[in-house]
């Protein structure tokens, strides 16, 4: 019997971790991040004694005697800087933006480059104009306006939006050329004269300037998204233009650079002005103040230390009487030497930082991030590490990992850091060496568990990514959770599965609409309609056409260049995987049956929690119904909720022990579930998983009598189970053997206790049910399931059976009794409980195959042997020594004379054991859990009497001639 019911799976272990960098791929960078910070933190302790010295010890016990040239200023001037960082330390922005090591250089990008273009014209053309105008004009002040942004990239950040950094990128290419043109009919002589040209000498220059701008302008014009201009580039050169404008566009700035440089006669002009603009990308490459201001501390403390005149520049001081300016000198060498030792701690550290790049790649593969955010990741952990690693003592341990850090994400005040973390997440919980770490972390931690599941809450459009990844985070790590702990936690489970629209039908007999409802939507369009005005309209868009660059893939994988394929191997090292595309999966009713799914595969607890949820159970099988009220998902994503909403059913309908009794009534009684499932059955569109997941729903709760009965009445389900059990084309990709047992065992379950379900079966036109059967039992992969069927038929409905299906019987008796010989457990049950019937239903065959056959003796004997082994039932095979019982019942009212035989095996014996040995466990056909179903009409002691009423004779007999002997 538990072949007819067998439905788990044994689940083996997953695959142990490897050790090493696969489960702590953040372990080297940790350490990295320990000696940046440990230099910094040096630097800072240093920083913190030079200032407690300085005002303490110079400015507070030699105020006079500091000379005001140089040292008295140099110590201000330190001091107030030490102010400045420790007054910033207490606030991690303000730090951040001027005085930390890490970010102190950021790299050189073509934008910046095209900044410092820009500066050069700029600061030419004030210059022009301040020799040919009446005004002057400061140009240090406006060049240092011009490249402030490159100079605090931080604050421009936050005071710049988005659209207009975008255009700026768009535009500063032709914004550089225009820079340039005021300064073409100009020189600049060995002395840095200003000399204007002629209009013959400045011809060519002025051609070259006029192609230039010419061709910096389409190229800057082909960026752009008016339809027109897209249509036209896309047809003359098609994905090719990527690639060639970024070439045509660096060629130009490069010429631009050439045409400034030139503007200057003289080697000696051109070197100054070259070195003069790698000053310039080196003060652009500053990300912060933290590079100038460790400068600064080791010149101002080298210049003090070199000269050692603190006293003045008289050599001939008398040092005996120097009175209160005795300990002057080894006060400042001190301060000066911890101001130098600072400022190259610094510099130590902001160099070490420059190579984390190396690390940072190498952590975003081994973390299997993917995509462009893959960079964001690693680089966000760095900065996580390195505030950790700030904080505290110094050579405390700090507990610091990519987990720690995604987890701590969630709890941010920034959407943006919640869904990164988020991300983050979902991906450790994909990758199996992080896999275990993360699901310990998480499922001990009942606040993040707690804030994933109010995230589910969040219906707004702003958070429908953090509620989707939130939601995939929970599916992977329902397999650990008990939700009694979550308050609230099925109503947001189920909230997912309310994203789906639907058309609100109204019934003319009970809906009478709203007034106050129409009134809002009209005042709704008309303030819509307001808001649309065409110049409006027209000038939004023409701000996208002109201020936003037109998109373009970030891979040139479908370029054909020989310099982009040599680049790419040269970079296969540093390369990091595109994101995987989404799923169907990610439809958020799809992940919550698969979060409950998942619960209550792991706790039996889950499984209470969610019949307890209202009207929950309901929404799951309203999604097996073919809903035509669904209106903003398609026909694919209709089926994929389907089969979804069928396995959480299937899950829930296995339930094992008491409360699965109840969980499947609750889920047989919604009036819509059989006729659900019977479409599903009877359309030939659905696939094949759809229809193993029905039969195996059907399997389960037809354990119950009423809806054993029910099903029957639906002759549509009967028919199609039946035809996908007896289909021989089993090996087509039509039907599977999974489809085909599972069709077989919910057959099986139908027909046992239930006259009528048998006759259906019977009756069913187009197929000869009985033969069959009689098939399968000759070595047939499903002769089990079968034989069962083949047992309540004989029971049930062998008044119906015609001569030939009698037949069948016999020419299967001799397969039932060598199985019987060979078999154990629940196999021996089934094939012992078939037997009995056809002994029942047709006796004279049955003891013409015993005496003809020659195993009567055998068989008996395996009979009374497999009884006295069977003595303590299991919840595997609960009815063994019942169907032996009665086989031997219907063996000796088959033929009186075969009592001899039991008594010669000592059945009496085994009987009186029996019934000394009752078990509640008999009453049921079968188990799940500890919960018994299907209680037999007839108890066990009420067979063992008739046995021994049947013997009864034969044994006092026996007993009595071996007393008189």
């Amino acid at each position: 019997m538990a072949d007819v019911l067998a439905e788990h799976r044994i689940q083996m272990p997953a695959p142990a971790a490897r050790a090493g960098m696969s489960t702590a791929p953040e372990k080297l960078l940790n350490r990295f991040v320990h000696l940046v910070a440990l230099v910094e933190r040096f630097g800072n302790a240093l920083g913190t004694l030079a200032f407690t010295w300085a005002t303490v010890v110079l400015l507070g016990g030699y105020p006079a005697e500091l000379r005001r040239k140089d040292d008295f200023w140099f110590t201000i001037t330190i001091v107030f800087l030490e102010a400045a960082r420790m007054f910033s330390r207490n606030n991690n922005l303000d730090y951040r933006l001027f005085f930390r090591s890490r970010g102190s250089f950021k790299s050189l990008s073509w934008n910046a480059m095209i900044l410092v273009l820009c500066f050069s014209n700029v600061l030419v053309c004030i210059l022009i104009w301040n020799k040919y105008a009446t005004i002057q004009i400061p140009a240090l002040p406006l060049a240092v306006l011009a490249i402030s942004p490159s100079l605090f990239p931080g604050a421009a950040r936050l005071l710049i939006c988005n659209l207009l950094c975008r255009a700026m990128s768009l535009w500063s290419p032709v914004v550089a050329v225009l820079l340039l043109g005021p300064s073409v009919p100009y020189s600049f002589d060995e002395d840095f004269n200003i000399h204007k040209l002629s209009f013959k000498n400045s011809i060519a220059k002025l051609t070259m300037y006029l192609i230039l701008f010419v061709v910096v302008l389409l190229a800057t014009i082909s960026r752009l998204q008016f339809p027109g201009i897209m249509k036209l580039v896309d047809l003359t050169l098609g994905s090719r233009i990527i690639y060639w404008r970024r070439v045509i566009l660096n060629l130009c700035m490069l010429a631009a650079v050439a045409m400034f440089v030139f503007t200057f006669e003289g080697v000696g002009w051109i070197v100054i002005l070259i070195l003069k603009l790698c000053g310039l990308v080196v003060i652009v490459s500053f990300g912060n103040l933290q590079i100038p201001a460790a400068v600064l501390r080791i010149v101002l403390a080298l210049v003090r230390l070199k000269a050692q005149s603190y006293y003045g520049h008289d050599e001939h001081v008398d040092k005996k009487i120097l009175g209160d300016k005795t300990n002057l000198v080894p006060s400042l060498n001190i301060f000066y030497g911890m101001v130098l030792g600072q400022g190259i701690l610094y510099i130590v550290a902001c160099i070490l930082d420059v190579f984390s790049c190396i690390l940072l790649r190498c952590l975003a593969r081994g973390a299997r991030f993917r995509g462009p955010r893959a960079v964001e990741y690693v680089n966000l952990y760095y900065a996580y590490a390195f505030e950790k690693c700030m904080e505290g003592a110094v050579f405390a341990r700090k507990k610091i990992s990519l987990i720690a850090f995604a987890m701590d994400s969630l709890k941010s005040d920034s959407p943006k850091m919640q869904l990164y973390g988020l991300h983050m997440l979902h991906i450790f919980l994909k990758n199996e060496p992080l896999k275990t770490k993360a699901i310990s972390k998480l499922a001990t931690s009942t606040k993040t568990v707690t804030v994933l599941f109010n995230m589910l809450g969040w219906t707004s459009e702003g958070d429908a990514n953090i509620r989707s990844f939130a939601a995939k985070v929970i599916a992977e790590l329902a397999g650990s959770l008990r939700v009694v702990s979550v308050p609230g936690a099925m109503q947001l489970i189920a909230s997912l599965l309310d994203t789906v629209h639907q058309q609100k039908i109204k019934d003319p007999l009970l809906d009478i609409g709203s007034l106050e409802a129409e009134q809002d939507t009209l005042i709704q369009q008309v303030a819509m309609d307001e808001q649309r005005t065409p110049m409006l309209k027209w000038l939004k868009q023409m701000a996208v056409y002109c201020l936003v660059p037109r998109e373009e893939p970030s891979n040139m994988d479908g370029q054909n260049s020989c310099t982009l394929r040599c680049w790419k191997q040269i970079t296969k090292c540093w390369h990091i995987p595109e994101e995987e595309p989404s799923t169907d999966q990610d439809l958020l009713p799809v992940l919550g049956m698969l979060i409950l799914d998942t619960l209550a595969s792991f706790d039996i607890e889950n499984c209470i929690e969610i019949n307890r949820s209202t009207g929950l159970i309901s929404k799951i099988i309203d999604f097996t119904s073919n809903r035509t009220d669904m209106t903003n998902i398609s026909e694919i994503d209709q089926a994929l909720l389907k089969g979804s909403s069928l396995k959480l059913l299937r899950r829930l309908a296995s339930t094992q022990g008491k409360f699965g009794v109840t969980l499947r009534q609750e889920i047989s009684e919604h009036p819509f579930l059989l006729s659900n499932l019977a479409a599903i059955l009877e359309d030939s569109g659905s696939s094949q998983e759809l229809r193993e997941l029905t039969t195996e729903i059907l399997r389960n709760i037809s354990m119950d009598a009423n809806t054993r009965d029910e099903i029957g009445k639906i002759r549509v389900i009967i028919s199609r189970l039946m035809h996908a059990f007896l289909n021989r084309e089993a090996a087509s990709s039509t039907y599977s053997d999974k489809l085909r047992k599972s069709a077989g065992q919910a057959l099986a379950v139908l027909a046992m206790d239930s006259v009528n379900n048998c006759l259906v079966m019977l009756a069913e036109p187009g197929y000869v049910f009985i033969k069959e059967l009689a098939f399968m039992i000759h070595g047939d992969m499903y002769r089990y399931v079968a034989a069962s069927l083949l047992r309540s038929m004989c029971m049930h409905a062998q008044p119906k059976f015609n001569n030939s299906e009698l037949k069948e019987f016999s020419h299967i008796l001799r397969e039932v009794l060598e199985g019987i010989m060979d078999a154990e457990g629940a196999e021996l049950e089934v094939l012992a409980g078939l037997s009995s019937q056809i002994c029942h239903a047709i006796p004279g065959d049955f003891e013409r195959e015993l005496e003809h056959g020659q195993i009567k003796e055998r068989f008996i004997n395996r009979l009374v042997c497999a009884l006295n082994s069977n003595m303590t039932p299991t919840a595997h095979c609960p009815g063994i020594r019942r169907v032996i019982v009665e086989h031997a019942i219907h063996i000796m009212e088959c033929n009186p004379s075969y009592t001899d035989c039991f008594n010669k095996c000592w059945m009496m014996e085994a009987l009186l054991r029996v019934e000394h040995t009752p078990s509640r466990a008999e009453k049921y056909r079968f188990f799940l859990g500890d919960a018994g179903l299907m209680e037999h009409s007839v108890p066990l002691s009420a067979l063992v009497a008739r046995a021994k009423e049947l013997m009864g004779r034969e044994w006092r007999q026996g007993i009595s001639s071996v007393t008189v002997t």
